[in-house]
């Protein structure tokens, strides 16, 4: 009688400890890198910071989650430039419901817009793979999302870095903003596809004027989500592989002069 009790009792709790155990599983973990290096005005900033707010609020993002698999996901936020600036970050919270979207956009509309010297996508891409082999969260998917204007010019190479993240089942996407001419030998977009993004099915989307910044980043998320990829750009067949130390050559000659 009592190992007939005991066995009762061992299956009446099964489904509550299955739900414990199933409540880290998530669609994708997902980090959001933003540049706020100081190549950008405030204003362009602001209106960066408005469109990420914007996106996480609209309907597409919160059917896109509702759409996965588990339906929920577990999304992170920090901003970087020279450095990570440790006062941006947002931790991990569950994305489930349209409730817990306008919390964490609420959270992001409420921190004060600043700026930061240099560029450093390395450093981005380090703190991004280390939050996620760190949190308590197990996702189908782990996702870096860089945004950034600029190559890597401080810090450890980008390249060595981000091929690190992806050997560790990462997958970064960039998301190049080329509001201005950059100056460099090649186009940013270029730059990230070469240098910065990685991992299956890893994109990069341009964004050229400042008034698509907002349907831009809503779009990377949505695609983030729910795991599509966007139509690849097709480069011609000579075009050379972007130079990965573009960025750090450019500010030795700027040094120099």
């Amino acid at each position: 009688m009592l190992a007939a009790l005991a066995m009762l009792l061992s299956v009446s709790s099964a489904p509550s400890l299955f739900a414990q155990a199933s409540s880290t599983e998530v669609d994708v973990e997902l980090v959001l890198a933003v540049d706020v290096s100081r190549s950008m005005d405030y204003e362009e900033v602001r209106i960066q910071r408005e469109g990420y707010v914007s996106a996480l609020r609209h309907p597409d993002f919160i059917n896109a989650v509702r759409n996965g698999l588990i339906g929920k996901i577990a999304l992170s936020y920090y901003e970087w430039a020279g450095r990570i600036d440790e006062s941006s970050i947002i931790d991990w919270q569950v994305i489930e419901t349209e409730a817990d979207a306008q919390a964490f956009a609420a959270k992001l509309e409420a921190r004060p817009i600043s700026t930061q010297r240099r560029t450093s996508i390395s450093a981005a891409i380090a703190e991004g793979a280390t939050r996620l082999a760190s949190n308590q969260f197990r996702g189908m998917r782990h996702v870096i999302d860089v945004s950034g204007d600029g190559p890597n010019n401080i810090g450890d190479p980008v390249a060595p870095v981000r091929d690190k993240a992806v050997d560790a089942g990462i997958i970064i996407n960039g998301l190049a903003i080329m509001l201005r001419p950059s100056g460099g030998p090649i186009p940013l977009d270029d730059y990230y596809g070469d240098c910065v993004i990685g991992g299956p099915g890893s994109f990069v989307l341009p964004v050229h004027d400042i008034e698509d910044f907002a349907v831009a980043v809503r779009r990377k998320l949505v695609l983030e989500v729910s795991g599509r990829t966007p139509e690849p750009r097709v480069r011609p067949v000579a075009e050379e592989a972007a130079d990965c130390m573009a960025g750090e050559r450019q500010w030795q000659n700027f040094l120099d002069r």
